[in-house]
């Protein structure tokens, strides 16, 4: 659906090295496209950064923030991650009143999603959870009635299926 806006989520492999992040930002800040969210970390190789970019558009700033990466001379590689073949996680931290009323509820709650509880005292937890964006927003709504008062989250991170990897390397074969 041409012109419908929408997510795209891209992995870009760069040189690790003073710079680079404020030349990344400086391209879609000069060409005015909304980054919805970047997390950035090294690889394996320390020389190596990855950085997860989850930007909003059309299939046309797609195109465009993708070969304005590729121009850059740190970029060593650009991946526009499909939907449906990578898996991708973001997490949240999030400061909750607890009292002796409701301490069981939120309790119950982070159970329910799987989330844990990092820290306590007795008018507070602090839960952390990690999942996709979707998830991470279903646990903050379900919280928010008992007072948040504090919420961390990072940026989205993702990496292709491993399915996804193994076809591609048999097609190159």
């Amino acid at each position: 659906m041409e012109g419908k806006p929408m997510k795209l989520t891209m992995s870009v492999l760069v040189k690790n090295h003073a710079g680079i992040l404020y030349k990344v930002v400086g391209l879609f800040s000069r060409r005015a496209y909304n980054i919805h969210s970047l997390a950035v970390g090294t690889t394996s190789n320390p020389a190596i950064s990855r950085m997860t970019i989850v930007v909003d558009g059309d299939e046309e700033i797609f195109d465009q923030v993708e070969k304005q990466l590729c121009k850059l001379i740190d970029v060593i590689e650009v991946k526009i991650l499909t939907e449906g073949e990578f898996i991708n996680r973001e997490l949240i931290l999030l400061k909750v009143n607890a009292t002796s009323e409701n301490r069981s509820d939120l309790l119950q709650i982070t159970k329910i999603f799987g989330a844990k509880v990092i820290d306590v005292s007795h008018e507070m937890l602090i839960v952390e959870y990690a999942d996709t964006s979707d998830q991470v927003r279903r646990l903050e709504q379900m919280l928010e009635r008992y007072g948040i008062q504090e919420t961390v989250r990072t940026g989205t991170i993702a990496i292709e299926n491993a399915h996804v990897m193994a076809i591609k390397q048999e097609s190159l074969s």
